[in-house]
């Protein structure tokens, strides 16, 4: 029979690494890369939503029913955790008196 060995791991047996750290080192996988930057995407879009919602003073139901859409979109669009169609966008943009740039 084996005998079971353990160890007390201690702060020297450690290494840290920041979360830029990790990505940087994740980020030479062509496909990880590629998913992350979406995501980066992602969240930057939701967050745009809720700024500019904000700055007009707007409740998530206010512009919900501005944008023709459930209360319940505009909530997963600003969560950043759902990607959304380019008609969503428009529609949002749309309420908002914008208009969708590709740049």
């Amino acid at each position: 029979m084996k005998k079971k060995i353990e160890k007390e791991l201690t702060a020297k047996d450690l290494k840290w690494h920041s979360f830029e750290d990790m990505v940087a080192e994740f980020s030479r996988n062509k496909k990880f890369k590629k998913t992350y930057d979406e995501e980066m995407l992602r969240f930057k879009l939701a967050r745009q939503v809720r700024e500019l919602r904000d700055t007009k003073h707007f409740t998530q139901k206010m512009l919900a029913r501005k944008s023709g859409m459930p209360q319940s979109v505009i909530a997963r669009v600003e969560s950043g955790r759902r990607s959304i169609s380019l008609d969503t966008l428009g529609h949002i943009a749309h309420a908002f008196g914008k208009e969708i740039e590709l740049v």
